[in-house]
């Protein structure tokens, strides 16, 4: 590996011209990846580049989406790790990449205070409410959706945030309402949430954020 290249691993931005590298992390069908690699195919993510794709789960959709679309993939799997050898194995793998921004889509693990505080705003996360309603600890996929549908809300939807150390409190970076429906179920919803706010916001959060890398000048920094 010439020094140059070794440059652009180290700081995340090799590949594509100077596009950062993303790593995706997952758990489950990555509709989500799917939504991040359509984008980047299309033009709308151009500042970065999809580079990794890590599993907490073996045997996910995800994966295959990954191969399909010829994106490095791997599984550190969470069930059979403790807490720190899991995002030890998470982080070997950041830095034998070169990533420059986290991507949580679909990931059923909560980051511990240690790992996050590594990557200040360099990992952004889609949650499927409008928060600060229905966030934090407990929430999430279809819990979220039963709960707004138990309180009676009329206006749903998702937000893409940085990550910290407080699940669902990081810097909010879009979000974007969706309405509930008379007869709605916790699937139904789930999935116009998805198609409305998610699939459509995740991409567009992931050019801003990492645009707003390379016109920083973070780029050279790494994560």
């Amino acid at each position: 590996m010439t020094s140059e290249i070794s440059s652009a691993v180290a700081n995340g931005s090799a590949g594509r011209g100077d596009a950062v590298r993303i790593a995706v992390l997952v758990s489950g069908g990555g509709t989500n990846l799917q939504a991040l690699i359509d984008a980047e195919a299309s033009g709308i993510i151009k500042s970065g580049r999809i580079s990794l794709v890590i599993s907490s789960k073996p045997g996910v959709y995800a994966l295959e989406r990954a191969k399909k679309a010829g994106i490095p993939a791997t599984v550190v799997p969470r069930a059979s790790l403790s807490q720190e050898d899991f995002e030890s194995g998470i982080r070997k793998l950041l830095d034998e990449y070169g990533i420059g921004l986290i991507i949580l889509a679909g990931f059923m693990s909560i980051l511990s205070p240690e790992f996050t505080s590594k990557y200040p705003e360099r990992i952004i996360n889609v949650h499927p409410a409008l928060i600060p309603s229905f966030c934090g600890k407990g929430y999430y996929g279809l819990r979220v959706h039963r709960a707004a549908l138990d309180r009676g809300v009329k206006l749903t939807g998702a937000t893409v945030h940085f990550v910290n150390e407080i699940p669902d409190g990081g810097r909010i970076i879009m979000q974007k309402a969706v309405e509930v429906k008379d007869g709605d179920t916790p699937e139904i919803l789930q999935r116009r949430v998805m198609e409305e706010a998610e699939w459509k916001m995740l991409p567009e959060s992931a050019e801003k954020v990492c645009a707003g890398i390379l016109a920083a000048g973070a780029e050279g920094s790494g994560l």
